[in-house]
């Protein structure tokens, strides 16, 4: 028995949103990214997100932190 992975709706818009806020992306936000990319049913819309933002990360426009979050 395999356990299914679900996120939350919405949760790639809102991790998009305070990534590019804070312009760090943290541990847990890392792995969050790695849950959506192996969940199945992703949109394109998701999926174009998640481009974006390993772009911006490729091109240094935004910090790889080991902190837990960002919120504090």
């Amino acid at each position: 028995m395999t356990a299914q992975l679900q996120l939350i709706p919405g949760a790639i818009a809102d991790l998009f949103a305070q990534v590019s806020r804070s312009g760090k992306i943290t541990l847990a936000d890392r792995y969050g990214l790695m849950a959506a990319l192996l969940e199945e049913s992703m949109s394109e819309e998701e999926r174009a997100s998640i481009d974006r933002l390993l772009h911006a990360c490729c091109r240094g426009r935004m910090k790889v932190v080991d902190e837990i979050s960002t919120i504090l």
